[in-house]
């Protein structure tokens, strides 16, 4: 069976991929990790007491932010919870 055009396309693209972003890969993945806990800190501001002023907008967040928050604190060396609210652990 003969690839089409798109399934070689594809692959030179994976092939692409690999050699330009495979020894950075765990270097990628790290600042993806930092900005994640970064951006999860802002719609956690104002519940852990600093002043948000885009608290009205990242309030609509926070059920989004649940189920990654128990990692996150953990991930700022925080044995329990820093919120009274959340009850993660």
């Amino acid at each position: 069976m003969v690839p089409t055009l798109s399934e070689r396309w594809a692959a030179f693209q994976a092939g692409l991929d690999e050699v330009y972003a495979g020894p950075y890969r765990r270097t990628f993945a790290r600042a993806q990790q930092e900005e994640d806990d970064l951006f999860l800190l802002v719609v956690l501001a104002e519940a852990l007491g600093v002043p948000d002023p885009a608290a009205y907008y990242t309030a609509e967040l926070m059920p989004a932010a649940y189920p990654q928050f128990h990692a996150w604190h953990l991930r700022m060396g925080l044995d329990r919870t820093p919120l009274e609210h959340i009850r993660c652990c």
